[in-house]
């Protein structure tokens, strides 16, 4: 039987503070990738499980959210999983930046938690 959501805190390269709510026998990681002023594209751990792997199996759905006042961002990505497939999910952000502009950001959430003992999947 699935857990409840937990929920976790990371900040990004530009120093965003972010909330992270997770599933904590799905979600690994979470990674923010931007491109930076030259050109060159940077990616960082925005926030990593503290589990090393689940103790339940997840859910048949990979629900995951994220918020970031300073960015006006509330994303919520679910995904109907019942064969329990899904291992990596990216989605690009459009966010205001300090300046008055935008900004393009992308998000990846990974699996890759060691299942339960004796859980299959």
């Amino acid at each position: 039987m699935a857990r409840h959501n937990r929920e976790g805190r990371g900040a990004d390269q530009q120093g965003y503070a972010y909330s992270v709510n997770y599933q904590p026998d799905w979600l690994r990681l979470v990674k923010v990738t931007r491109m930076l002023d030259s050109g060159r594209q940077s990616t960082k751990t925005l926030f990593r499980n503290p589990a090393d792997h689940g103790e339940a199996l997840p859910g048949e759905r990979v629900r995951t959210r994220l918020l970031s006042a300073d960015q006006e961002l509330d994303l919520e990505v679910a995904i109907g999983d019942p064969f329990r497939h899904v291992r990596r999910v990216q989605v690009t952000c459009v966010v205001p930046t300090g300046d008055g502009g935008s900004e393009e950001v992308i998000f990846t959430l990974e699996d890759d938690l060691g299942r339960p003992p004796g859980g299959s999947g």
